[in-house]
């Protein structure tokens, strides 16, 4: 049988551009299996493991669907986390590149005047958490009367954090004609309510998790004593040695111990957690992702959506007390195709939620001894040189696709009475650039933002010291963002 190629599906050559930058080659089971649907405009019910590709799934036929002409929202994407809205969001401008699509993400613990700016402008897709984005329909800032595609993303999660009469809510002041895409790690009765309740005939899609959990993952266990638990993760990470961990904690009480303690013994670490400020949660994904250090102590908070793809190993310094959570904190690692290791503190007042883990997953997690003093001893310069180095910073997955794009910034905007079409004219009267080389034109009240694609930034950059905008002279130069 012939692989599938992205080139297979009707995906107009901008989003095919896209998506090679990105560096995606061929479709996942999941991408294969919902994008002829979506793009068919067919309601989908999938079930799926965190790390199959869905993201993509939804996002490529959104991006090849929506209408660039049309100002207003076409389709609305809800998450039960922040860090997962902006991480959509920035996966959506990716794909949608080319063809300038616009997305914005709306959640808590941000102003909301800012995002009010942002809805006010042309805006194709709106990413959001179901609070925030009630918010802004009941204050009006939030025009549903275009939405023609709803995509509920990790809808068990959603869910399970409460937020089901705000999800039912938001879909009841939606068009009744519109195309619903769920996506859910586990199917659980009130997420088939929702299903039978909100969707029209959904085809069932079902990718088999049994790979991403234990193919690449290797699963293990370490019963011990609460007071013992630091001294057995230090123990633990000098023989492991990981690239890249992220240790899980129950409580944030309980993460900011373990981040004290770490940098007591010089380890590169940071933490995540519920408590934070939402730009201080952003900015430490951020220098996670790019491998700025190599330890991350995180609630719960980070197992959803977290899409890193060079993770070596997990560490449930707490067991969690849902057994999903278990799923979703081991799917961190193991992740585009690398292998992975899930490690497990157990104390002994912890067998029932161990028992209801392996229940769940379906296999026995191997127990194993903690590390002999031999072991570490022989492990611990390795481990000494690994701590010394610093690590190989990554490259940021977009970084391709945006390659040949000059963000440049103007001193005009909204109160100086422009809108893009002005700047459009201005930009294509520049020899040799067409409308097909201007990406996202953000226009706030007093600078304006435009991406210039193709390698015409430099070009385009110094023209415009010469010319003027609907007869106005303006400032511009590279944006510093």
């Amino acid at each position: 049988m012939n692989e599938k190629r992205f080139e297979d599906y009707k995906i107009s050559e901008p989003i095919l551009r896209a998506l090679e930058g990105l560096g995606y080659t061929k479709p996942t089971e999941v991408q294969e299996k919902v994008i002829p649907s979506a793009l068919s405009k067919t309601d989908v019910a999938v079930k799926s493991q965190t790390g199959s590709g869905k993201t993509a799934a939804f996002g490529i036929p959104i991006c090849e669907l929506v209408d660039w002409e049309e100002n207003k929202p076409q389709a609305l994407i809800l998450t039960p986390t922040r860090e997962l809205a902006d991480q959509v969001k920035e996966d959506i401008t990716n794909i949608g590149r080319f063809k300038r699509i616009k997305a914005a993400a709306v959640y808590g613990k941000q102003p909301f005047a800012y995002q009010q700016a942002e809805l006010k402008q042309k805006c194709h897709v709106v990413v959001g958490t179901p609070g925030r984005v009630m918010d802004h329909i009941e204050r009006g800032t939030l025009n549903l009367s275009r939405i023609e595609y709803l995509v509920l993303d990790e809808a068990d999660e959603m869910l399970n954090m409460g937020f089901i009469e705000q999800v039912e809510a938001i879909i009841n002041k939606l068009p009744a004609e519109r195309t619903t895409m769920l996506f859910s790690a586990t199917l659980p009765e009130n997420v088939e309510n929702l299903q039978r309740k909100y969707m029209n005939n959904p085809e069932h899609i079902e990718i088999a998790s049994t790979e991403t959990l234990t193919d690449r993952i290797e699963h293990s266990l370490y019963r011990v004593e609460e007071k013992k638990k630091f001294a057995l993760l230090r123990d633990m990470t000098i023989v492991e040695n990981p690239d890249s961990c992220i240790i899980f904690c129950r409580t944030k009480d309980n993460v900011d111990f373990v981040v004290e303690q770490l940098e007591k013994h010089d380890y590169t670490c940071d933490k995540l957690h519920g408590g934070m400020m939402q730009e201080d949660r952003f900015a430490v994904m951020n220098e996670f992702k790019r491998g700025e250090f190599r330890y991350l102590v995180a609630t719960d908070v980070a197992a959803r959506g977290i899409d890193i793809d060079s993770i070596t190993h997990v560490v449930n310094f707490d067991v969690p007390l849902e057994k999903e959570s278990y799923v979703h904190r081991a799917g961190r690692t193991g992740r585009a195709g690398k292998k992975g290791k899930a490690i497990t503190f157990a104390t002994p007042y912890e067998d029932k939620f161990l028992a209801e883990i392996e229940a769940y997953i379906g296999f026995e997690i191997p127990e194993r001894s903690a590390p002999s003093a031999e072991e570490i001893g022989l492990a611990k310069p390795a481990f000494q040189e690994k701590m010394e180095s610093r690590p190989a910073l990554k490259k940021n997955k977009n970084e391709q696709v945006n390659k040949d794009i000059l963000k440049l910034y103007f001193n005009g905007g909204k109160k100086k009475k422009l809108r893009a079409f002005d700047f459009v004219g201005t930009l294509t009267s520049i020899p040799g650039v067409t409308a097909e080389d201007i990406g996202i034109i953000k226009i706030q009240d007093t600078v304006t933002y435009i991406d210039i694609l193709n390698g015409k930034g430099p070009m385009v950059l110094k023209a415009m010291k010469d010319k003027t905008i609907k007869g106005k002279t303006l400032k511009v130069h590279k944006a510093n963002k």
